[in-house]
């Protein structure tokens, strides 16, 4: 068995607005992802025709 801690502190604190950056950065990557795979499915629809 360890006997290391489960969980281990960040050296700093996460501030609220980095993790406000990362969230809205999260946001972004899946809208572009979304937009990407609904245009994909919409050539693929348009090709098969």
């Amino acid at each position: 068995m360890s006997i290391t801690p489960v969980t281990e502190a960040h050296p700093r604190p996460i501030r609220v607005r980095q993790q406000a950056r990362e969230a809205a950065a999260l946001m972004a990557f899946s809208a572009a992802t979304s937009v990407a795979i609904a245009g994909a499915l919409v050539l693929l629809a348009h090709w098969g025709r």
